[in-house]
C-alpha cells in the first residue's frame, strides 16, 4: 500500500474512532440517573386538581421549578417538567412518558398516584421516583408524607381566636388519611382554645368540584359559620367563591376562609377587601427541593419514607397581611413551639 493511500486508510479509522467517542459520550449523558449536577433533570405528573389549582400541585411545580432555576436547568426534556392528569386512567401513562424522555427523578403528586408509580418503578428501575402523601415500597422511591395535623392545628387555634360567632367549619375533599390529618389538627386546635366548640365537618368527595365546595361554604355561611377551613384542593375554590359572594353583597360581611397548601391570598382579593383568613401551609415544594437535592448528589432516598412536620418547616401557618392581629399570632405562635418541640403531641385521626 502507498504512503498516501494508508495515511488515508488512518485518518478514516481516527475519524471513526472519533465519532463512536462522541457517540458512546452522547449515550452516557441520556441515561445517567443522577450523581453529576450538570446532567440532572426532574419531572412531576399531576393529580386531577391541575398544576393551576393554586393549592397542592401548584405548590409540587414550584418546588421544581424552584430547583431547576437555582441550578440553571431549563423547561423541557434534560431540565424540568411536568404532564397534567385530566384522570385517573392518565397516571400511568403519563409516568411512562417521563420516563421514556429520560427524567432522572419524576414525582407523582398525591395518594391515588400509589399503584400508578409502584408498577412503574418495578418496570423502571433505572428511574429515581418520588410519591407525595403516599407510601410505595419500592428501591427507587422515595415516599414523602407530612405532619398536616400540625400546621392544621394552629389554623384551629387561629379560627378559635378569630371566631365571632362561635361557629366554625371544616370542609374536605375525599375522606382519607391525609384529609383526615388535616381535620384532627384542625379540630384540636380548636379545642384547645375553645372547647365548647363544635366544628362543623363536611367531606364533598372530590378535590375538583368547586361547586360541592360552594355548596358547603353556603350551608355553613348560611347556618351561621364565620370561618371555614377547606382541604378539598380544587374543590376549595368553591369556598372562596361563596365567602367573595358574600362579602361584595356586604362589605360588612364577617366571613373567613383559611385557604390550604399554598398561601390562597390572592385567591381571596374581593375590590379592596379580601377574605383570605390566613393559609395552612404544606410546603410540598421544600420537600421536593429537598428530595431533588439529595437524588442531585447521589444520596436519594430510595425505599424511605420521610416526613415533614413544623420542625423542619414541612408546614405552617402564611402571613395572614394584616386580617391576624398580633397578639393572636403570639398565642400562635406559643402553640408552634409547643408543638415542635414535643410539648404538644396532635392527633392523627378525630377521636
Amino acid at each position: 500500500m502507498s504512503k498516501r493511500k494508508y495515511g488515508l486508510a488512518l485518518s478514516l479509522v481516527l475519524a471513526a474512532g472519533t465519532l463512536l467517542g462522541a457517540c458512546g459520550t452522547e449515550k452516557e449523558k441520556t441515561t445517567s440517573k443522577g450523581g453529576n449536577e450538570s446532567e440532572f433533570s426532574l419531572a412531576m405528573v399531576t393529580d386531577v386538581g391541575g398544576i393551576d389549582d393554586k393549592s397542592f400541585n401548584q405548590s409540587a411545580w414550584k418546588g421544581i421549578k424552584d430547583f431547576g432555576e437555582a441550578n440553571g436547568l431549563s423547561e423541557g426534556d434534560g431540565g424540568y417538567a411536568y404532564l397534567q392528569s385530566k384522570g385517573e386512567a392518565d397516571y400511568t401513562s403519563n409516568l411512562n412518558a417521563l420516563t421514556r424522555r429520560d427524567f432522572d427523578l419524576v414525582f407523582g403528586v398525591g395518594f391515588m398516584m400509589e399503584e400508578a408509580i409502584n408498577t412503574i418503578a418495578g418496570q423502571q428501575a433505572d428511574t429515581n421516583f418520588g410519591i407525595i402523601d403516599g407510601v410505595v415500597d419500592q428501591p427507587n422511591v422515595a415516599s414523602i408524607l407530612f405532619k398536616e395535623q400540625e400546621g392544621a392545628f394552629l389554623a384551629g387555634v387561629a379560627a378559635a381566636l378569630m371566631t365571632k360567632s362561635d361557629k366554625i367549619g371544616f370542609v374536605g375533599g375525599m375522606e382519607i388519611p391525609v384529609i383526615e390529618r388535616f381535620e384532627a389538627g384542625f379540630i384540636a386546635g380548636v379545642a384547645a382554645v375553645k372547647p365548647d366548640i363544635k366544628v362543623d365537618v363536611k367531606y364533598t368527595g372530590a378535590f375538583d368540584k368547586a361547586e360541592l365546595g360552594k355548596a358547603e361554604a353556603g350551608r355553613m355561611y348560611s347556618s351561621g359559620v364565620d370561618i371555614i377551613f377547606h382541604a378539598a384542593g380544587g374543590t376549595g375554590n368553591g369556598v372562596f367563591t361563596e365567602a367573595k359572594e358574600r362579602k361584595a353583597a356586604d362589605k360588612d360581611a364577617y366571613v373567613w376562609v383559611i385557604g390550604v397548601d399554598s398561601d390562597q391570598y390572592d385567591e381571596g382579593q374581593v375590590g379592596d377587601d379580601n377574605i383570605t383568613l390566613t393559609s395552612m401551609l404544606k410546603r410540598v415544594d421544600v420537600a421536593v427541593q429537598d428530595i431533588a437535592k439529595l437524588a442531585q448528589e447521589g444520596k436519594f432516598p430510595g425505599g424511605e419514607t420521610k416526613v415533614y412536620g413544623l420542625e423542619d418547616d414541612g408546614v405552617t401557618l402564611a402571613d395572614s397581611r394584616g386580617a391576624i392581629p398580633q397578639d393572636v399570632m403570639d398565642k400562635v405562635e406559643d402553640f408552634k413551639k409547643k408543638i415542635a418541640s414535643g410539648e404538644i403531641e396532635v392527633p392523627e385521626f378525630v377521636e
